[in-house]
């Protein structure tokens, strides 16, 4: 009997079930048990993968998305590239609006990947036409058969880590998480998982990290949106200057606020300690589990599970980049980089 070839039938089946890593060196100093679900083993590199394929299946099961519909989305970066790839494999336009915040690898990467790229200014309102949220919806009114995702105020962004990264996290586990850390920028990671994980054990505290500059926290913790939170930041992909539908504060237990240069530098000490190189994002959420450690939030029983959201690829030209950097003004005597670069002649 001839075996039979073992191979995907594309791209998306690869998508999901990533791997729970143990971190070792960068977390010998703190108390706990601390494991990644390092997203960045997704086909398309970030936990966006996830929610693309779930909308967007969702959207042809209920005959919102036809043969030949263009698919419309605001995203930072992430999201973009994973509805651009889902759209290659299903044969759809895809159109984005990005952040300028979003760095030059990322913009790159979402034309490579035949999307047309709007990149509009980031520090507006949300309600400025110039803004992504804006020039998205003036898209998809004027482009007819197009579906826009709206990945902040859609509840199936919830539902698709509720669906996967939830379960998947539960088993990896054997059950034993108590502690859930995760960056929250639309809230439908933390959310989705979140309300999983609470339906198998309501101790399991749950933690959002957030960016100075950005209204999660206060709204969390006072019901109230704050426009006096809102200042420019760097880190992509985290916090925001509205509140998203896609967000379940009451299933969070907290936030925790972090610097873009402290983000910056857990991002390259996991490259260096882990050997993990994962995105800003992911620095952002290691560098909240190194200040909630020095906060007292766990003890040496704690079994904490952060979520890293992406790869480093995407942030070359910016936080694995000496000259940005140190433009930022994030290198100083205490840290700066040894260049270990030599040229032979």
């Amino acid at each position: 009997m001839k075996e039979e070839i073992k191979a995907h039938n594309n791209v998306l089946e690869l998508i999901g079930n990533t791997p729970l890593i143990k971190l070792n060196k960068i977390t010998q100093n703190m108390k706990g048990n601390y494991f990644a679900k390092v997203e960045a083993f997704n086909p398309g590199h970030s936990t966006k993968d996830r929610i693309a394929l779930y909308i967007i299946e969702e959207a042809e099961r209920k005959g919102i998305l036809k043969p030949g519909d263009t698919i419309i989305e605001t995203t930072s970066g992430n999201t973009g590239f994973s509805i651009a790839m889902v759209s290659i494999i299903k044969g759809y336009e895809c159109i984005l609006a990005v952040s300028s915040k979003s760095s030059a690898d990322k913009i790159d990467m979402l034309k490579t990947m035949g999307a047309k790229v709007y990149v509009c200014p980031a520090h507006v309102s949300a309600d400025d036409p110039r803004s992504y949220y804006e020039v998205a919806k003036k898209l998809h009114n004027e482009i007819k058969g197009s579906v826009y995702i709206n990945q902040y105020f859609n509840e199936l962004n919830i539902d698709a880590h509720y669906q996967t990264t939830g379960p998947e996290i539960w088993e990896q586990t054997a059950g034993k998480i108590t502690h859930l850390v995760a960056c929250s920028g639309t809230g439908g990671t933390i959310s989705g998982t979140a309300r999983f994980l609470k339906e198998q054990n309501p101790n399991i505290k749950v933690i959002g990290i957030d960016a100075y500059g950005s209204v999660l926290q206060k709204y969390h913790q006072t019901k109230e949106f704050d426009a006096n939170e809102i200042y420019p930041y760097r880190i992509e992909g985290l916090g925001k200057n509205l509140i998203p539908t896609a967000t379940d504060f009451n299933i969070i237990d907290k936030f925790e606020k972090v610097t873009d240069e402290s983000s910056a530098h857990t991002a390259r000490e996991l490259a260096k300690t882990e050997g993990l190189f994962v995105g800003y994002t992911s620095g952002a959420a290691m560098q909240g589990l190194k200040q909630l450690e020095e906060e007292g939030e766990f003890d040496q029983s704690s079994n904490i599970v952060v979520i890293f959201p992406d790869h480093g690829s995407r942030y070359m030209s910016k936080i694995y980049n000496d000259e940005w950097m140190s433009q930022q003004g994030f290198f100083d005597s205490e840290t700066a980089e040894i260049h270990q670069i030599e040229y032979v002649k």
